[in-house]
């Protein structure tokens, strides 16, 4: 596991929610971190895994960028654009593969292991995203502030691990995590990552292409 520094209170938030601030070890805040509570109280419900998801293809990028979703949930792969995409994923959670297509597949894909799913597309090289498939039914993404409210209600107070997950991570498949005890329905936890972030890849979009 790696290291991590850490800071937690007691801090209301403006509405009933854990609020959790991502930061780097420079302090700055970090969007885009997937963020879920593990323990025996933050288990999905029923509805959460009968649930289908979404991962879309718009202007020539995954939508949203970051997904996560429970257990053995199924996804759909929408494509809102006017070109074809083909949709694929080698990482050991989930390997498959949806050659070109138009609209939407006859089939969601059903993601059965836990871990981390890579995204990309045979077409477009710069096209990445990522499904983050976790044992918990409570989690969100960080917005450009770092931060992210997870909804808790009264009946989950208590013991939990906290995992953090970001796609500048050297290895994928190592998320962090803390132990945490929430006490408050309304609780604010910063958590900052010590290791350092791999740079932020740039890649030359290509506008036209063979496939309209």
């Amino acid at each position: 596991m790696r290291k991590i520094l850490f800071l937690f209170g007691f801090v209301s938030c403006s509405s009933p929610a854990l609020e959790v601030t991502i930061s780097d070890s420079q302090g700055k805040a970090i969007s885009g971190a997937a963020v879920w509570l593990a323990g025996d109280q933050w288990q999905a419900s029923q509805s959460q895994k009968d649930k289908v998801y979404s991962m879309g293809q718009k202007n020539r990028a995954f939508v949203p960028h970051t997904l996560i979703i429970p257990t053995k949930s199924k996804v759909d792969f929408p494509n809102f654009d006017s070109i074809l995409h083909h949709v694929y994923s080698f990482s050991k959670a989930k390997s498959f593969e949806l050659k070109l297509y138009r609209d939407k597949p006859l089939a969601p894909v059903h993601f059965k292991e836990t871990g981390v799913v890579e995204l990309g597309c045979n077409i477009h090289d710069w096209m990445l995203g990522y499904i983050l498939i976790v044992n918990s039914g409570v989690y969100g993404v960080s917005n450009a502030q770092g931060k992210v409210n997870l909804d808790i209600n009264s009946t989950q107070l208590g013991n939990a691990q906290l995992n953090v997950w970001h796609e500048r991570f050297e290895n994928l498949d190592d998320p962090e995590s803390m132990s945490l005890t929430i006490t408050q329905v309304s609780q604010s936890v910063k958590y900052q990552i010590k290791q350092p972030l791999l740079e932020k890849m740039e890649f030359l979009t290509d506008e036209t292409d063979d496939y309209e």
